[in-house]
């Protein structure tokens, strides 16, 4: 039963997130928005690229060849909608693949026998077989401290630090948002203040900041350099056996700059990479305790793991349905989002969900043009990404390769979102870009858009989200959501969106864990997705006039010499 308070709050927050003034100034074709509600709610084939990229290519790491065969399996998908110029793009180099083929984790000690719950980081070295280590707590500050239990440490099993304190899950571990959580963004306004990028960059370019990474990678350093037979760290949030783990780490220059130019373990020049798990953080606590109170643990550890150096080129997956509009055909309008994923899960929520929901995009575009009769004005491209868990790669290879990139920053190299950047280069092609459109946080229904600031685009968003207000999308705001693929476009001056989505329990349970499953998406939710994409994608194609864009993003400087 709605409540009159909750009616009221409704009403007025569609009254102010959708001013009655922007309802008539853009089009809205209704009889295209009808076979796309039809065949994107009713008819539906989602589920048919949703269930096997989790279940069948669900080990996506970028550089695996799982993924290689997964973009196999997505590209002869988007050829069988009929799609054309479909392909594997290739950027890079990325660096070296891996794949994970066993492990086994399981501790002892004189009083205790038990198995461990964990997962290998991505890039972790083989151990050649069964070993066994005794484990050792560090927690040193400085290169020193761990220098004086070298001895220690050296062919043993580092434990890293602290015992996490748990608290019960009295709240819910997945949400909705509330209609006032969509009012505060429908009414968002930017501040005076810097920018959250600025302020960030300013922080982490401090002299205190620099001086905090040095120590921590010279602690990190001493720890490698004393030999350890592993590493072993504790999730670093959720229980109950969720588990959330990404990429191991390597031995970094002491003078590597902060931004850019630091060393990966997938780097081609083949760091040593010790073998490292992330551990269930109860069983990690468990191990700490152990230790700790003075009873020896011995841990026994298996990594059964695979490097793959014939290929350092990444690739990722594109394909169109060709405008034909003698005057705008070769202009663009994009729909994406990244198609890798972290090895522990399938990567259903990060982001299965936005590539399956893209590629029904494409499916339901098609059939509503072939119903409509006609082709598409502008062309209207797919590309699924590679590389963006590393650093939004792959979108922003693609876009240096098509659009535009910056030069270097003076006296140094692009340090990307936070780091320095020099001038911006454009290419004929830039102008050809109308719009870019992403979905990449999790299984939630669309609630709106973010417009990252661009207050043209604004009123063109609202009109185009009316006709799904039945569906809960109704939210344009000013504001930016940040760390996925609109931002490759967006940071080179070019209209890149990504949806407000629904967050349900990406942050709590799924986002990079061993919970990140097909069984945690929600498929209904995902097909209002699609729908709403499908719409925002055909009223880009045929409008007249490509999307407004915003002023041309400013060079950022690098730090000063004082620093």
């Amino acid at each position: 039963m709605v409540t009159l308070r909750k009616a009221l709050a409704t009403a007025l927050f569609i009254a102010l997130a959708i001013p009655a003034t922007a309802q008539t100034t853009e089009p809205v074709d209704a009889a295209a928005n009808a076979l796309i509600r039809k065949h994107g709610l009713e008819q539906s084939r989602l589920d048919a690229y949703l269930q096997p990229m989790n279940d069948v290519w669900g080990q996506r790491l970028t550089g695996s060849p799982e993924l290689d065969a997964a973009s196999d399996w997505a590209a002869e998908e988007l050829r069988k909608l009929g799609l054309v110029n479909v392909k594997k793009e290739a950027w890079g180099p990325f660096g070296r693949g891996w794949s994970l083929d066993g492990f086994y984790l399981h501790a002892r000690g004189a009083e205790f026998s038990f198995p461990v719950m964990g997962f290998p980081k991505a890039w972790s070295g083989p151990t050649g077989g069964r070993k066994t280590g005794k484990v050792i707590v560090v927690n040193a500050t400085t290169a020193e401290e761990v220098a004086a239990m070298a001895d220690r440490i050296r062919g043993n099993v580092v434990l890293l630090g602290a015992e996490r304190e748990l608290e019960e899950p009295f709240e819910p571990l997945a949400h909705r948002m509330s209609d006032s959580d969509l009012l505060e963004m429908a009414n968002w306004a930017p501040s005076p203040a810097p920018a959250a990028g600025a302020a960030a960059r300013g922080r982490m370019g401090s002299p205190e900041a620099m001086e905090r990474m040095r120590q921590q990678r010279a602690v990190t350093n001493a720890i490698f350099e004393a030999g350890p037979a592993a590493f072993i760290d504790g999730s670093r949030n959720g229980d109950y056996g969720t588990i959330f783990v990404s990429a191991a780490s390597v031995a970094m220059p002491a003078d590597a700059p902060p931004f850019g130019g630091r060393v990966s373990p997938y780097s081609t020049d083949k760091p040593k990479v010790v073998p490292q798990f992330t551990l269930a953080v109860e069983h990690f606590n468990r191990i700490h305790r152990l230790v700790s109170s003075g009873h020896e643990v011995t841990l026994d550890f298996e990594l059964n793991a695979r490097y793959y150096d014939d290929d350092p080129m990444e690739y990722n997956v594109v394909g169109e349905i060709p405008g034909t509009d003698p005057a705008i055909g070769d202009e663009l309008v994009i729909v994406g989002g990244h198609y890798d994923a972290w090895h522990s899960g399938t990567g259903m929520t990060d982001n299965a969900a936005g590539s399956a929901v893209m590629m029904e995009v494409m499916r339901i575009l098609r059939v509503t043009y072939a119903e409509l009769g006609k082709a598409p004005r502008r062309t209207i491209r797919i590309a699924l990404w590679t590389g963006e868990e590393q650093g939004l790669l792959g979108s922003r290879a693609y876009v240096a390769q098509q659009f535009a990139e910056r030069q270097a920053a003076p006296g140094g190299a692009p340090g990307g979102m936070f780091g320095p950047q020099g001038p911006l280069v454009t290419k004929p092609a830039y102008d050809k870009l109308s719009v870019y459109y992403n979905l990449d946080n999790g299984t939630g229904k669309i609630r709106g858009i973010y417009t990252q600031g661009n207050e043209a685009i604004a009123p063109i968003f609202r009109t185009w989200l009316k006709p799904f207000e039945d569906l809960g999308a109704s939210t344009v705001t000013l504001q930016n959501t940040g760390g996925t693929d609109h931002q490759a476009f967006d940071g080179v001056g070019l209209p890149g969106f990504q949806f407000i989505q629904e967050v349900i329990a990406y942050d709590t349970k799924t986002h990079h864990s061993n919970m990140d499953v097909y069984d945690h998406g929600i498929v209904e939710d995902l097909q209002q997705a699609a729908t709403i994409i499908a719409s925002f994608a055909y009223h880009s194609a045929e409008r007249d006039e490509k999307m407004p864009r915003k002023p041309l993003p400013q060079p950022v400087p690098g730090p000063s010499s004082s620093q």
